[in-house]
C-alpha cells in the first residue's frame, strides 16, 4: 500500500509538471485569491474584480520593467537602494538591521524609496520574531516554538498582528514569515526554534493564525520553506541539505502547514534550498526544481500566489549553476520573486537575455509579473504606501503590544518535570547560574523570591541555551542540592537534564520570556505550556501544572 501510494504520487507529480506550466496560473486559484467577478447572480451587473486592470498593465510593460519586478535585493544605503530602483526597476527591497534606523527614520526612508518607484515596492523584512529578528525596535515576542507551546491560534494571530502593525507603521509591507517547517530533527541547525513544533496539525493551525494576523495588519505574509526544511542536520546557508522523505512522508508531515497556508490565502510561499531525492531525482535544490515548484506546489496543492526564492546568496542554491544560471532556472522551475541575488546586475542581465532568446518565454514572465502586481493590489499598495514618520515611534512598543507579548510568553512556559513538588520556589532560598542568570535573579527578586549565594541556597536554578549534552555535566557540577533546569533556548537540552528535580522550557532567552519564567518559578503565574516537540523524555503535548 505504501509503495503503490508513493508511486502514484510520483506519477501524478510528473503529469502535473507537464500540464501546470501552461495553465496561466496567475489569474485565479488558491493562495491570496480575489473573488471572481463572474460569481454575481444571473442577470446582475458584473462588477470588475479589483485587479482586473493588471493584465492590461502587464501587456504595456517592457521586458526590462517586467524583469525588474521579479527582483528583491538587499541594499547598503538609501543611495544604493535608489540606484537599484531607478536602474533595474526592482519590484521590492529587503531591510536588514544595517539599513534600519529609528522608527521615524525608517518610515521616512520607506517613503523615499516608494516615491522613487513607478510601481509600488514590496518592502520586506525577515521578522519571524524569536531567533530571527531584524527590526530592533519592534515589540519582542518569544518566537514560533514558544507559540507552539501555547497551542493557541489566537496567540499566533495576535503576535503576528502586533508585529505586522509595527512594521506597517514604518512602511514595511511584507514580512517573510511565518516559518511553516515541521521540526522533527533535534539537530536541525537552521530551523529549530523557528518552527511551531513537530506536529503538522499544530503547525498548520498556528501558521494559519499567523498569516491572518499579518494580513489584518496590512502586511503580506510568506510561508516558508517549501517543500519543508524541518528534518535536516545541514544548514542551507552553508551547504546543500538532503532530506530523504518519501512522497508519503512528505504528504503526512511536511505538506499540511503549506496546505493550511494556501487555504488561509497566504501571499507568498518561499522555497527551500534543499534536495529531496524521493520527490525529484534531478539532484537540484527545490528552488530550482520544476517538479517541486510547478508540480507539487502549483499542481498538487493548487497554489496560485507568488512563489519567492529563499535568499540566492545562500550556498545551498549557488553550488551547482552559478549566479547567472540560478535566477533563470528558478523562474523556469516556477518561482516568481528572486530574493537577494548576490550580484544584481549579473542576475538581471541573465534573466533579460533569457527572455529575449526564448529560454524564458514571454508567457512565463507575464505570469510572474501578474502574480506580483496582484499581490501588491491585494495588500493595498496601489492605493497608498505612505508611512507617517511623526507617528511611527508611538506605534511601536506600546503598552498594549507589550501586554500581548507578555501573555504569549506566560502561556508558553512549560513545566516538564517537578519531582517532589519542588516548584514553585517561594519560601526557599535560591541560587541562579547559567546564561542570563543576572536577569533571572533580578526578575525573581521582583517576585519576592529570596535569591542568595550557592552556599546558602536551598535550591539551585540552572539556565541553559542550546547546551545539549553538556547540560548533564553542568547539573552535576552544582553538587547535591536540588536543581531546577530552565531551557531558555531549544528544549532538547532537557534530554540531558535527568539529574534535575525540576525542568522547564521557555524556548526563548528574551527579556519577556525570562520575566515570564520568573513569574512561573515564583508561583505568581501557573505553567500553561505544553511541549511542541518531544523533549526531556516526554512526548510532544506534555505539560504539567502546579497542584
Amino acid at each position: 500500500m505504501r509503495a503503490s501510494r508513493s508511486l502514484a504520487l510520483a506519477a501524478a507529480v510528473s503529469a502535473l509538471v507537464a500540464g501546470a506550466a501552461g495553465c496561466g496560473g496567475g489569474e485565479s486559484g488558491k493562495g491570496g485569491r480575489t473573488p471572481s467577478a463572474g460569481s454575481a447572480a444571473p442577470g446582475a451587473p458584473r462588477t470588475p474584480a479589483p485587479d482586473a486592470w493588471i493584465p492590461g498593465r502587464v501587456a504595456k510593460m517592457s521586458v526590462a520593467e517586467k524583469v525588474g519586478q521579479l527582483f528583491v535585493p538587499t541594499f547598503s544605503s538609501r543611495a544604493d537602494a535608489l540606484t537599484k530602483i531607478r536602474k533595474y526597476r526592482v519590484g521590492g527591497l529587503i531591510y536588514f538591521p544595517g539599513n534600519i534606523g529609528t522608527p521615524a527614520r525608517t518610515a521616512a526612508q520607506s517613503n523615499a524609496l516608494q516615491k522613487a518607484s513607478k510601481i509600488p515596492l514590496l518592502l520586506g523584512v525577515d521578522e519571524e520574531q524569536g531567533i530571527v529578528s531584524r527590526t530592533p525596535f519592534v515589540t519582542t515576542f518569544p518566537g514560533n516554538m514558544a507559540l507552539g507551546a501555547t497551542r493557541s491560534q489566537a496567540d499566533a494571530r495576535a503576535a503576528a498582528r502586533v508585529t505586522g502593525a509595527e512594521l506597517r507603521a514604518v512602511g514595511i509591507n511584507l514580512d517573510y514569515a511565518p516559518d511553516a517547517d515541521v521540526n522533527v530533527n533535534p539537530r536541525n541547525p537552521v530551523i529549530g526554534l523557528r518552527s511551531f513544533g513537530s506536529d503538522p496539525a499544530l503547525a498548520s493551525t498556528l501558521v494559519r493564525g499567523a498569516i491572518g494576523g499579518f494580513q489584518e495588519a496590512g502586511v503580506a505574509a510568506a510561508a516558508k520553506h517549501f517543500p519543508g526544511h524541518g528534518d535536516t542536520a545541514t544548514d542551507s546557508h552553508t551547504g546543500l541539505p538532503v532530506i530523504q522523505h518519501s512522497p508519503r512522508t512528505w504528504e503526512r508531515l511536511d505538506a499540511p502547514p503549506f496546505e493550511a497556508a494556501i487555504a488561509g490565502g497566504v501571499d507568498l510561499i518561499m522555497t527551500a534550498h534543499i534536495v529531496v531525492p524521493k520527490l525529484d531525482r534531478s539532484g537540484d535544490p527545490s528552488t530550482l526544481s520544476k517538479t517541486v515548484l510547478t508540480g507539487l506546489l502549483r499542481g498538487k496543492l493548487g497554489y496560485q500566489g507568488v512563489v519567492t526564492t529563499d535568499s540566492l546568496e545562500m550556498a545551498g542554491v549557488r553550488e551547482k549553476y552559478g549566479d547567472a544560471g540560478v535566477p533563470v532556472r528558478a523562474i523556469n522551475a516556477g518561482a516568481d520573486q528572486l530574493l537577494m541575488p548576490p550580484d544584481l546586475p549579473r542576475a538581471y542581465d541573465a534573466v533579460v537575455k533569457a527572455v529575449r532568446t526564448g529560454k524564458i518565454t514571454q508567457r512565463r514572465l507575464d505570469e510572474s509579473v501578474t502574480r506580483i502586481l496582484k499581490l501588491k493590489q491585494r495588500r493595498g499598495l496601489f492605493q497608498g504606501t505612505s508611512a507617517d514618520p511623526a507617528k511611527a515611534a508611538a506605534a511601536v512598543g506600546t503598552p498594549a503590544n507589550k501586554a500581548v507579548a507578555r501573555g504569549v510568553a506566560e502561556h508558553s512556559v512549560t513545566l516538564v518535570r517537578n519531582d517532589g513538588g519542588l516548584l514553585p520556589l517561594k519560601g526557599r532560598k535560591v541560587a541562579v547560574s547559567g546564561p542570563d542568570s543576572g536577569r533571572l535573579q533580578a526578575a525573581l527578586r521582583r517576585q519576592g523570591v529570596a535569591v542568595t549565594a550557592p552556599g546558602s541556597a536551598d535550591v539551585m536554578v540552572l539556565t541553559t541555551v542550546n547546551a545539549g549534552a553538556a547540560t548533564a555535566s553542568r547539573i552535576r557540577a552544582l553538587g547535591s542540592k536540588p536543581v531546577v533546569v530552565a531551557a531558555l533556548g531549544r528544549p532538547y537540552d532537557l534530554d540531558s537534564a535527568g539529574g534535575a528535580k525540576a525542568a522547564l522550557a521557555t524556548y526563548s532567552s528574551s527579556r519577556v520570556s525570562v520575566e515570564a519564567l520568573a513569574r512561573v518559578l515564583s508561583g505568581a503565574v501557573k505553567p500553561m505550556g505544553r511541549l511542541p516537540v518531544p523533549a526531556g523524555g516526554k512526548p510532544a503535548g506534555h505539560g504539567m501544572a502546579y497542584r
